[in-house]
């Protein structure tokens, strides 16, 4: 039962209430150096008579090939057999930071003990039937987390109303 985390970026208004709700879920102090795991950027894109905006809430991709797996020699960081998210138990992290120079989208950061942590997709959430934390709080209904099957229908959903929208506005 691969799982995947999506982002509707149509609904994405930036409020961050998923960025604090990971915070508060992992017990993350940014007043002490450690990165939030869930980040919310604006991307603006420039056009001739008006400028639109766009949010982008990012955490761990969870990829499926992922370097920071193949790089961390000390064998913390994993696929999940189940879900397929990217998971570690940090016990045996030696601090060397390959898994962060490895990964392309910048998702590992390192406790005050110098110990790699990251999003791990709310995995013990998601074993105990609850949704990850910042989509639980989303309140514009923008993150999910689906099964491939219900993602891959989901994006069909979505392409035909695109669709639709593009005949109708002709």
């Amino acid at each position: 039962m691969k799982m995947i985390l999506d982002l509707d970026m149509e609904k994405c208004v930036a409020c961050g209430a998923c960025a604090v709700a990971c915070m508060d879920q992992n017990d993350i102090d940014v007043t002490h150096g450690v990165s939030p795991f869930r980040t919310v950027f604006t991307v603006e894109e420039k056009g001739a008579l008006k400028t639109k905006f766009a949010y982008l809430s990012m955490a761990c991709m969870h990829c499926a090939d992922a370097p920071c797996v193949k790089a961390c020699p000390a064998g913390c960081i994993q696929k999940d057999p189940v879900t397929n998210l990217t998971v570690y138990d940090n016990t045996n992290c030696i601090g060397c930071h390959s898994c962060a120079m490895a990964c392309p989208f910048g998702a590992p950061s390192f406790s005050e003990e110098g110990k790699m942590i990251k999003c791990d997709g709310c995995i013990t959430r998601l074993e105990n039937s609850l949704e990850p934390a910042c989509v639980r709080v989303c309140p514009f209904d923008a993150l999910h987390m689906y099964t491939q099957e219900e993602y891959e229908r989901v994006q069909k959903e979505r392409s035909l109303h695109r669709v639709t929208e593009e005949i109708l506005a002709k």
